[in-house]
C-alpha cells in the first residue's frame, strides 16, 4: 500500500514540474523577425502600419532616420483567463500533493492541505509578474523611399506579426516568404 502512495507522490511531483514549465512557457518572449514586401510605395505602407499600430495602443518611440527605422513601444498585459486557470490549477495540484502527504504521513494531520492555500495564488502571481512587460516593435525600411515597391523588416512579438498579417495583408497588399499562420512555433 505504501508503494502505491509513493508512486502517487512521484506523479504529483511530476505534475508540479509540468506546471512550472507551463508557467515558464506562458511568459516566454516570442520576438520574431519577418521580411515583408508590398507593391505599394514605402511611405503609404509605413503610414498604414503606423496608423494601425497606434490604433492598437502602440506608442511611437522615435527611431533612426539614417537606418530607416521606426520603433514602437507597448505594454503587454497578462491574460485574465490564464491567471484564473493557473490559480485553479495551482490550488488543485497543491491540494492533491497535500492529500498524498497526509496518506503517506498521517502524523502530519491536516496541515499538508494548507499547500493549496500557497500553491493557488502563487501560480497566478508568478504568471502575472512574468507576463506583464513592455515590448517593442521595430519597422525597418529595406528599400529606398522612392522605390515603387516596399521591402520591410518587422521585429515584434509573434502574435503581433500574425495580427498584422491577418488585418493588413489585404489593404496594404503585404506578403512574406513564410506565413506565420502555418508556423509550428
Amino acid at each position: 500500500m505504501l508503494s502505491a502512495f509513493s508512486s502517487t507522490l512521484f506523479l504529483t511531483i511530476l505534475l508540479a514540474i509540468g506546471l512550472f514549465f507551463f508557467l515558464r512557457a506562458a511568459s516566454k518572449d516570442r520576438t520574431t523577425v519577418v521580411d515583408i514586401q508590398s507593391p505599394l510605395p514605402p511611405l503609404e505602407v509605413l503610414e498604414g502600419i503606423s496608423f494601425w499600430l497606434e490604433e492598437r495602443g502602440w506608442k511611437k518611440n522615435g527611431g533612426n532616420v539614417e537606418e530607416k527605422l521606426l520603433v514602437f513601444n507597448g505594454n503587454v498585459a497578462s491574460s485574465t483567463f490564464l491567471i484564473i486557470f493557473l490559480f485553479c490549477l495551482g490550488g488543485l495540484g497543491s491540494a492533491c500533493l497535500g492529500l498524498v502527504l497526509i496518506q503517506l504521513y498521517p502524523s502530519l494531520g491536516w496541515w499538508p492541505l494548507l499547500l493549496a492555500a500557497i500553491g493557488a495564488p502563487l501560480a497566478g502571481i508568478i504568471y502575472r509578474i512574468k507576463s506583464e512587460r513592455e515590448e517593442s516593435l521595430e519597422v525597418k525600411l529595406l528599400s529606398s523611399e522612392l522605390s515603387e515597391i516596399s521591402l520591410l523588416r518587422i521585429k515584434a512579438h509573434r502574435d503581433e506579426l500574425i495580427a498584422i498579417q491577418l488585418e493588413l495583408s489585404e489593404s496594404l497588399k503585404l506578403s512574406s516568404e513564410n506565413s506565420l499562420l502555418s508556423s509550428p512555433i
